[in-house]
Parts: C-alpha cells; structure tokens; sequence
C-alpha cells in the first residue's frame, strides 16, 4: 500500500502542505500515522478522503458540512457523488452549447456559414434556463408540477430571436418602471400599477405555456415570501417586490 509524506500528498492533490496542516489542526484530516522522525504520513484511506474533500470543496460545500460527508456511510458518499455527477454533467452540457454557439457566430461573422435564429439565441436561453433552474426550481416544480415547468422551458426555447428579445425588454422595462413607481411615491392599486402588472404578464406568457390568474397571483405571493425573489426586484430600489406583488393583487384579475 502506497504511503505519502506530507510534502508528496500535497504534491499529488496540487494543495500546499500548510492546507493539510491546516485540515489536521481543525480535525478534517489526520495523517495515518506519525513517523518516529515526526513526519505525518498519509495511507491510501487518507489519500481517499482528500480526493472527497476537494471534490466537495469545488462544489461549494463549506468545510464543517464536509467534515460531517466524511462520516457517512459509503452508500450516501456514492448518492452525493452521484448528484455532483450529474450537476457536472449538466454544466458540461450547457458549456458545450455556449462553445457551439459562439464558434457558429464566429464563423457566420467570417461569413464561413449561416445561422437560423434559433441557433443564434439557444445557448443564451439554455443559460437562462439552467440558472433559473437552480435559483427556483425546486420551488416551482413543486408549486407547478414538472409538466408545467417542462413546458415552460420548452416554450423558451423554442422563441425566435424577436420573441426573445421581446422577453429581454419586458423584464427590464418591469424594473425601471418598478424602480421609478417606488421612488415617486405611486400606489400599487393606481393605474401605474395596472400598466406594470400589465407588462408583467406579457411578460411570463413569453414562457408560460398556459397563464391563468390563479398561478400568476401565487407567484406575486413568491416575491416577498422568497428572499431570492425579493432581492432581485429590490435591486434598483427597496420596496420594488411588494409594489409589484400589490399591483398584481389589485389588478391581476382585471388583465
């Protein structure tokens, strides 16, 4: 069995030694043994650990939720392995699709072929899509169900590159006239409200395959229930989510 000083495990795991100092001093991971001339020694279970340390450190886990990783059984290690796998896998997969894209552009730009307009924005919905996926997903899958959130991606795909950008300007019209209704002082339920309920649904029936007033105000509760949601409205200014969750209240069913 291969047996590593300190200085050649961190060698092979591209780390310094004072990173595995620093992982034995808080406990993570102890050497094997100590020689009799008080060098640590790392074993092939050691060497094992690590791997599973800096695997899970690239996939954002903070080093006591590791710490605790490293006490499970080897069932539940092979199930988080396997869901990093497949989040790898998903990001392979929309990186293969920006390099596509990008390299058609090039192309067509050096007039070496021609692009549909479809193949010009499917990376960049794709993206949108995956980040949308892994902010809210969970959430709406379970509020929608998977056949309804499977559409909806489905439909954003399949946008042309006017409809596209249509949704683009939706979405930032929404929040500039947000922004500008909180800071003047406007009230949610007057008719400035109306106009940005308006513009918001134009703007998720870009996406949603089948609108209904009943969903759409279920998402309004979202925006201030959700910290995520909350945040991204109030970036221009605060009070932008509630505004726009009132105005939806008020007028939704008017729409």
């Amino acid at each position: 069995m291969m047996e590593y000083t300190i200085k050649e495990l961190a060698e092979l795991a591209g780390i310094s030694t004072r990173t595995l100092r620093y992982y034995h001093q808080i406990g993570l991971l102890a050497p094997a043994r100590i020689s009799r001339a008080g060098y640590r020694i790392y074993g092939q279970k050691e060497v094992d650990a690590l791997q599973q340390i800096l695997l899970q450190k690239r996939m954002g886990m903070g080093l006591s939720q590791i710490g605790k990783s490293l006490q499970m059984s080897d069932e539940d290690k092979v199930r988080v392995m396997e869901d990093h796998l497949k989040s790898l896998l998903t990001e392979k997969q929309q990186l293969e699709i920006m390099i596509d894209n990008v390299s058609k552009t090039i192309k067509r730009k050096k007039g070496m072929i021609t692009m549909t307009d479809q193949e010009k924005f499917e990376g960049l919905k794709r993206q949108r899509i995956k980040e949308n996926e892994e902010t809210y997903g969970a959430e709406a899958r379970q509020r929608y169900g998977d056949a309804a959130i499977d559409a909806s991606q489905k439909k954003m795909l399949n946008l042309t590159e006017e409809e596209y950008e249509r949704m683009q300007r939706l979405e930032e019209e929404i929040k500039e006239r947000l922004a500008a209704a909180v800071k003047a002082g406007k009230l949610p339920a007057g008719s400035e409200g109306k106009e940005i309920a308006a513009l918001h649904k134009q703007w998720i029936c870009c996406s949603w395959q089948h609108y209904t007033s009943k969903a759409h105000l279920g998402l309004a509760e979202m925006y201030t229930a959700d910290e995520r949601f909350k945040d991204y409205y109030d970036a221009k200014a605060p009070g932008c989510a509630q505004f726009l969750k009132e105005a939806l209240i008020a007028h939704v069913k008017e729409l």
